[in-house]
């Protein structure tokens, strides 16, 4: 399965004005999801959970742990896809 950036990131901002309350607007590749949208890790877990529901596959925690950005969710979620 393909998807453009853009598809990924459309699916994030609804993701986190949804579960998080964070305008859509606010949502770009170089957000940080800890100190711009005040995340923690069991929110990632919530974001990663809703990726999980967009691509059919299982993240797995490690996959997730580097990911600092809006940018690196996209990264990882096509890394996800390629696999």
């Amino acid at each position: 399965m393909s998807m453009t950036d853009q598809t990924i990131l459309d699916h994030i901002k609804q993701i986190l004005s949804e579960n998080f309350e964070i305008e859509p607007e606010r949502v770009h590749a170089g957000a940080n999801l800890f100190t711009e949208f005040d995340l923690d890790s069991i929110d990632a877990v919530e974001l990663a959970i809703g990726l999980q529901k967009l691509t059919g596959r299982r993240i797995q925690p490690q996959d997730f742990k580097e990911v600092r950005t809006v940018g690196d969710v996209i990264a990882a979620v096509q890394q996800l896809l390629a696999a």
